[in-house]
């Protein structure tokens, strides 16, 4: 969607069309988020019918607020389904204990630079919740990451104007590149380790994976 399409929107609802777009990006729904704050910081740096601070604000909340949804479903809607049926697609217990040990040494790292990768930015708080990441540890970096990405969106298209769409447009192609190597490359690695990996994670996290003391290092 184009940045003339949602000048309508911006300039009837301002914040809300913001806040919904941006946390309903955040849940999943295919709804161009980023875009959509672009389109608002430029609306205000031209008109200055809305102000930068509460942009910022904001996008920041309805970021870290639709992150923490999506991570809520994955951890109780996604790992429940995963446990039940994940033996149908060859996620085996020893699988779901290698991803949350992923998650424990890596998620920090991915839920913050997940924000500022359109794939990642739509899925990664599902994932987290699906891999039991602490919840207080999801939300110190995907706050950081929210808070981070919506100043510097916000703050380039109110200043820049329409050069922090190409800018973002660049940004997005180059970040979706690399998702994709990385992806690949993650697939082959697993690939090639994974009964390694399910040794470590099985040392990380020995006996059943819902035994109380080993559900209680995800709190």
């Amino acid at each position: 969607m184009t940045l003339v399409a949602l000048a309508a929107p911006v300039q009837s609802y301002g914040y809300w069309a913001v806040c919904l777009a941006v946390g309903a990006e955040a849940l999943g729904v295919p709804i161009p988020g980023e875009t959509t704050l672009i389109a608002a910081g430029l609306y205000a740096g031209t008109t200055h019918r809305l102000s930068l601070v509460p942009l910022i604000i904001a996008a920041a909340a309805a970021a870290i607020i639709g992150d923490n949804i999506g991570y809520l479903i994955g951890r109780l809607g996604g790992y429940r389904l995963l446990r039940r049926y994940g033996r149908y697609v060859r996620v085996d217990e020893a699988k779901l204990k290698v991803g949350r040990y992923l998650f424990d040494r890596h998620g920090g790292k991915v839920v913050f630079l997940g924000r500022f990768v359109s794939v990642l930015r739509t899925y990664v708080s599902f994932l987290a919740g699906v891999n039991l990441m602490s919840w207080r540890r999801f939300l110190v970096y995907n706050a950081c990451g929210g808070i981070l990405w919506a100043a510097l969106v916000s703050a380039g298209a109110y200043y820049l104007g329409s050069a922090i769409h190409r800018v973002s447009s660049v940004i997005t192609f180059v970040g979706g590149a690399i998702a994709v190597v990385a992806a690949i490359a993650l697939f082959f690695y697993l690939r090639g380790h994974i009964k390694r990996l399910e040794e470590v994670a099985e040392q990380e996290y020995p006996g059943p994976l819902d035994d109380p003391k080993v559900t209680a290092r995800a709190g």
